[in-house]
């Protein structure tokens, strides 16, 4: 028998699709649209990706033209280290990341998940002068399975005072707070519709000027040569929409992490054998990595469904699969990486939400 008015707490995930991406979406379909194409129906498709560009410009602070949309967070990924013969990245990056670049030299991280400083200093400053221009330093800005917000502007400033690149993973960061790319000097960063209300399918890679791409698809030239493919303009419409309605929802997550630590607070008092993952640093307010009792973490995801609320266990995005989770393995987590559940808010969460979780929690 189905559950009556379930929540859904797996943003991290996928957030669900705004009422603006839907709508953009229903308006730029129907008529043939080829952005390439110079007759007027080409032309109102272009104008159409253009507003898209230049909506995610202005939510993460960088020109509409240094916009590279791609098909999702992974592909932008892929395509910020494809030039690169030697990356410099973390233990705990997505599994995107982590395999487009398998002999990549791995940073540790402290027990709380925040990337290790000083073993970045020493990695960067073994780096011979004559490979430099080919390595590139890439560190995720928010953990998707924690939340743990990494010291980026320091990690950017020891990496280009060694003149190395820089990239980061900034899909979990964006629409939860301010984003300024240019003055943080990244030279790539990369993002994802669907984390904000978007469609899935379509993500971007901002591109600092006077940097270069090596491009993964050959082909038609689009997106000024930089990726290849006639534009996605459904998903970009829809990631445009979504991207200025997330302008307005960094005092949504803000007042989220006060609910988050409310519901932490309760499920620690109500069970004293509670474990929580990067408590001690800075987390997104609508992220938390937990561990109640002793029982795996699937165990506990099904649980909960049954109980009409969705959270997952750690990443979603291994077709699936629950597995201990390779982050909080390299946290020094043992055998607690295998019982963790991930709770993530969004954009439609309310506070009676993380209420009604902490009563389902405390039951179990």
């Amino acid at each position: 028998m189905p559950v009556a008015d379930p929540i859904y707490l797996d943003n991290n995930a996928t957030a669900p699709l705004r009422a603006e991406a839907v709508a953009a979406i229903h308006k730029a379909m129907g008529p043939p649209a080829n952005p390439s194409s110079v007759h007027g129906f080409g032309r109102r498709a272009r104008l159409l990706v253009e507003d898209a560009r230049q909506s995610l410009g202005v939510l993460v602070g960088c020109r509409a033209q240094d916009v590279v949309f791609t098909s999702g967070g992974t592909e932008a990924n892929n395509l910020a280290l494809s030039g690169f013969s030697h990356v410099i990245t973390s233990a705990i990056e997505h599994d995107s990341v982590l395999q487009a670049a398998p002999r990549a030299s791995l940073l540790p991280v402290t027990g709380d998940g925040v990337v290790d400083l000083a073993a970045l200093k020493q990695m960067v400053a073994a780096v011979p002068v004559e490979q430099r221009k080919q390595t590139i330093v890439s560190v995720m800005a928010a953990n998707n399975e924690t939340g743990v917000i990494q010291p980026l502007a320091e990690i950017v400033q020891i990496a280009r005072d060694a003149g190395l690149a820089t990239h980061s993973d900034m899909v979990q960061l964006l629409g939860k707070t301010h984003i300024d790319l240019e003055a943080l000097g990244l030279d790539f960063a990369s993002f994802s519709a669907h984390k904000i209300g978007g469609p899935t399918g379509v993500g971007a890679l901002a591109v600092r000027p006077g940097q270069s791409l090596t491009s993964l698809l050959r082909g038609g030239g689009q997106e000024q040569g930089r990726r290849s493919g006639t534009e996605n303009l459904l998903g970009i419409t829809g990631f445009g929409a979504a991207a200025t309605a997330a302008f307005g929802d960094v005092a949504h997550y803000r007042e989220m992490a006060r609910w988050r630590d409310a519901f932490e607070a309760e499920i620690g008092a109500a069970r004293p054998d509670m474990v929580l993952f990067g408590a001690d640093v800075p987390r997104l307010g609508n992220t938390s990595c937990l561990v109640v009792g002793d029982k795996p973490s699937e165990t506990m995801v099904m649980a909960l469904d049954i109980a009409g609320v969705a959270v997952s266990a750690g990443s979603a995005c291994s077709s699936g699969k629950v597995t201990a989770s390779h982050v909080l393995n390299a946290m020094g987590a043992g055998e607690k990486a295998a019982q963790a559940i991930r709770v993530s808010g969004g954009w439609q969460t309310r506070r009676q939400d993380f209420e009604r979780l902490a009563q389902v929690l405390a039951g179990l």
